[in-house]
């Protein structure tokens, strides 16, 4: 079987003309450009709002009080809420709060979005469930210890009852002999430890030391070695005693006597010192310690730059040391690693008539203006 094809060639043909219709479509270009676009912009918008009217806007919930619920509980009426947690852990000062919401943000009753995030501040509960073990340490230590461990409490857990009982013991002055509740002693609420701190041995013998010749720098550097206590005062060399050192002392080098007894110090001050430097016996009045404290003296000078004089022990009551310094240089005081005081040195009128670096005449050392 053969297939037969139409015959075309009798079918009447219809001329085209090329160049007619690039005429005709220079014509009409500009209508079928805005035609065009017309289309190409409907067809956007349209896409658009189709877009946003199959897109379902999030919807707006309140936010539940969690404050004071568990975590577990917390996290089930937000999750109800369609809201999501963000937790901070936080030490608490009470003792059955662990795991309990201190803090929320935002908070209770505020309009948010759906899947919207909350933070909240969870309790890990105290910082410590039992008192410590005191005994053997040094009450300063003690101190500084809890100061740091409830820093961020609003209350401690654990106070040192103050005063504290002092009894005379072999151990070293300061040293922690007994603690009242006793240690590993479990906490409840807020405590009182009440402490027995050792005095030192009683009528503990040393040797005083030989400082007579020394200067006034080989005074400072060895106060912290020696166990008593100095009172300086100044007057202008006699003889053949050279300006700027210590001349006499009394009790004499070798001498026992009392741990921190007193010993008078006499020091020899230029007359018209030709250092640069402003000579003088530092003077202060300090209260009676139940042991000697550390203190530490630095001097800050103009420039803003700190140095250490000297750090000993003092059990109170009058203090004093010699210095030689350049004028405007501030002594800072400092007790237990705080400062009491500072005092900035000056010239005095009378640096000539052999009594300056004296507290009420010559060079002083006065309050400083704060």
């Amino acid at each position: 079987m053969r297939l037969k094809l139409p015959d075309f060639s009798n079918f009447p043909r219809i001329p085209f003309n090329l160049d007619e219709a690039l005429e005709a479509f220079a014509r009409n270009a500009r209508v079928i450009v805005i035609t065009a676009i017309t289309t190409l912009a409907l067809a956007v918008a349209a896409s658009v709002v189709v877009f946003f009217l199959s897109l379902k806007g999030s919807e707006q919930v309140m936010v539940p009080n969690v404050t004071g619920k568990d975590l577990a509980v917390a996290m089930m009426e937000m999750q109800a809420k369609e809201l999501y947690p963000k937790i901070q852990l936080k030490y608490s000062d009470k003792t059955d709060d662990k795991g309990a919401i201190l803090e929320q943000s935002p908070a209770a009753g505020a309009i948010v979005k759906a899947g919207r995030r909350i933070n909240l501040v969870v309790s890990r509960g105290i910082i410590v469930d039992r008192v410590e073990n005191f005994i053997g340490q040094n009450i300063d230590d003690v101190k500084i210890h809890l100061q740091s461990l409830f820093t961020s409490m609003s209350s401690p857990l654990i106070v040192i009852t103050d005063p504290p009982l002092y009894r005379f013991s072999t151990e070293s002055a300061g040293t922690v002999l007994e603690q009242d509740p006793p240690p590993d002693t479990p906490i409840t609420a807020p405590v009182q430890v009440s402490l027995v701190i050792s005095r030192g041995p009683e009528n503990n013998k040393v040797t005083v030391p030989e400082i007579a010749g020394l200067s006034i720098g080989e005074v400072l550097g060895m106060l912290g070695s020696s166990d008593v206590v100095y009172d300086f005062t100044a007057r202008a060399p006699e003889g053949m005693e050279r300006a700027g050192t210590v001349v006499s002392q009394l009790p004499a080098e070798g001498s026992r006597v009392n741990a921190f007894s007193r010993v008078a110090a006499v020091v020899a001050m230029p007359v018209t010192p030709t250092d640069g430097r402003v000579y003088g016996i530092f003077s202060e009045v300090l209260p009676e310690y139940p042991y000697p404290f550390q203190i530490r003296v630095d001097a800050v000078n103009a420039n803003g730059e700190r140095r250490t004089l000297a750090s000993f022990k003092h059990p109170g009551g009058p203090l004093s040391f010699p210095y030689a310094l350049s004028e405007g240089t501030v002594l800072s005081l400092n007790i237990l690693n705080k400062e009491t005081g500072t005092w900035e040195i000056k010239a005095g009128e009378n640096a000539g008539d052999g009594t300056a670096g004296m507290s009420a005449v010559g060079a002083e050392a006065s309050p400083r203006s704060e």
